[in-house]
Parts: C-alpha cells; sequence; structure tokens
C-alpha cells in the first residue's frame, strides 16, 4: 500500500461521512448532530492515522478503534430512525455501508495480524 487513501475501507468510509453530514443539515438536534458527525468523521480519520503511524501494532490498534466507531454510528443510525430524527430510508442505507465497512474494516485488521 502506497498511501491510506487508496483503501478501499477508507474512502467508503469518507464518503459515508459526507453522506452523514449532508443527510444532518436539517436536523436540529444539535447534540444528536454533533455526535453522529464526531462518530461518522472518526472511522476514515482513524484509519489514517493508524496508516500513518508507521507500526503494524499501531495501524491494528486504530483500525480497531475505527471498526469501534462504526458500530457507535450505526447504534446511532438505528437511534435516529427510531425517534424519527432521520430519513429511514436512507439512513437504512447508511446503516449497511457501516456493516459493510466494519466487515472490511476487520478483514484488514486479520490481515495484518496473520502477515
Amino acid at each position: 500500500m502506497d498511501a491510506f487513501e487508496k483503501l478501499e475501507v477508507w474512502r467508503r468510509s469518507a464518503r459515508l461521512s459526507v453522506e452523514i453530514y449532508r443527510s444532518l443539515q436539517g436536523c436540529r438536534d444539535f447534540g444528536f448532530k454533533d455526535q453522529l458527525s464526531r462518530a461518522s468523521l472518526s472511522i476514515p480519520s482513524n484509519i489514517a492515522e493508524g496508516y500513518e503511524r508507521g507500526s503494524r501494532r499501531e495501524y491494528v490498534r486504530f483500525l480497531n478503534i475505527a471498526k469501534g466507531s462504526c458500530a457507535e454510528l450505526r447504534t446511532q443510525l438505528y437511534i435516529g430512525m427510531e425517534a424519527g430524527l432521520l430519513d429511514k430510508r436512507v439512513a437504512a442505507d447508511q446503516v449497511q455501508e457501516t456493516g459493510e465497512i466494519s466487515r472490511m474494516l476487520q478483514g484488514l485488521i486479520n490481515k495484518l495480524q496473520s502477515d
């Protein structure tokens, strides 16, 4: 790998973060909006930070943090749908994407730990 920007999991998580920000533009619950925004931003940020740390152990640690943020985001999306704060169709697609990103992160973690 030459740079974290080439990782599909980074690209997808960054794209999801942008989608989250856009979908929250009309949300007036600023606490919820802030929490969701932070969780979504944490995923690609931790992938990038871990990659740039220069050690496999640190990289895996930050990938695990990104995976945790992905679960946090998925939880918040479920709650936002049930509370009527999010469009159910849009949020359901975002929930599905968090699941796929989480699986991709786990695959990368497994690969790094087995090499």
